[in-house]
């Protein structure tokens, strides 16, 4: 079986979870948000985008759901903050594999080289 396969198969389901969360422009999008800020209120966040507020619901939800973002109610208003963490993780895979394919394409281009 190849490398890549297994380790495909091998993906723990929270990072499952934050790369289908990446996934989506308008999570991306209020992830953005959320990086400029300590916190925003979900009106807040709803704002800019061309959207009702339930489907602002529904992307938080996400979001929410893959560790990216918490959630703190005061009073009537909820406020989201960004979480870190679980992003760290995806980007410590993803450089897992940065650095295989840097290797595989140095190679390439030293095995054009030589045939030069």
């Amino acid at each position: 079986m190849p490398i890549l396969s297994f380790v495909v198969n091998q993906t723990p389901a929270a990072l499952d979870r934050v790369f289908s969360a990446l996934a989506d422009p308008t999570r991306r999008a209020l992830i953005a948000q959320l990086a400029e800020t300590d916190t925003l209120s979900i009106s807040q966040l709803a704002k800019p985008l061309p959207m009702s507020l339930p489907a602002v619901m529904k992307h938080l939800d996400v979001l929410e759901s893959a560790g990216l973002i918490a959630r703190q109610k005061t009073g009537r208003t909820v406020h989201c903050r960004l979480v870190a963490q679980p992003m760290e993780t995806a980007l410590a895979w993803l450089e897992r594999y940065e650095k295989f394919w840097s290797q595989s394409l140095d190679r390439l281009a030293a095995t054009l080289e030589d045939r030069k």
